[in-house]
């Protein structure tokens, strides 16, 4: 890709992510993609990079997007960094897509969605998609993966609950008072469409019962 300069990871050879980041940082560029934060160092660098102006990008391994915060600060990044240096998280995990020859309607009983859905009285329940199974997906029901995302946006108000203190639950009552709707609630979506199954979407979103 034009612009864009990649460089591979070698602990053998002494490229270390710690040195490789510091290098690139001495070029001045414009956007950073850090392939994973594993480890304190990488971690305060890329943070401080953020800070200085370039747009870093980079994943780390959490059960949702709120966590991200609080594992950098696990991993010892102070929280007058963390605050600032963080624009947006991006949370996503994969769940099975409906076979397309063979999904057909389903109607869940009433009493189980009403642990994930409300409705008013009289109104008409959505229809939901189930696998059949067929000789295109063997008999699963299933071909292939669609993900499903939640965005955490860092707003004023969630950084001033980082830099004081807040715990959690407080942090995700802010995000939720601004918009926030977590991986369920657009696995939820995504079932609706046909992509997937109801169940699929439990399955995978089933860390998220107390939220």
């Amino acid at each position: 890709m034009p612009t864009l300069n990649q460089v591979m990871v070698n602990d053998k050879a002494g490229r270390s992510f710690q040195t490789v980041l510091r290098s690139v940082l001495r070029q001045d560029p414009d956007t950073i993609l850090v392939g994973e934060i594993r480890d304190t160092e990488t971690a305060r660098i890329a943070t401080q990079a953020a800070l200085t102006g370039h747009l870093v990008l980079t994943t780390l391994h959490t059960n949702d997007a709120i966590q991200a915060t609080t594992r950098l600060l696990e991993m010892g990044v102070e929280r007058f960094i963390v605050a600032p240096s963080i624009i947006g998280v991006l949370g996503q995990r994969l769940v099975k897509r409906l076979c397309e020859h063979c999904k057909t309607e389903h109607h869940p009983d009433p009493e189980e969605l009403r642990q994930y859905f409300y409705w008013r009285e009289g109104a008409e329940l959505p229809v939901f998609y189930i696998g059949a199974g067929c000789k295109h997906c063997g008999g699963s029901g299933y071909a292939g993966r669609v993900a499903i995302h939640e965005f955490l946006k860092v707003t004023p108000q969630l950084r001033e609950a980082i830099l004081h203190e807040r715990n959690y639950d407080e942090i995700l009552g802010i995000a939720v008072q601004q918009g926030f709707h977590n991986l369920r609630y657009d696995g939820f979506k995504k079932a609706l469409r046909g992509l997937t199954s109801l169940e699929e979407v439990i399955l995978a979103t089933a860390s998220m019962e107390d939220d």
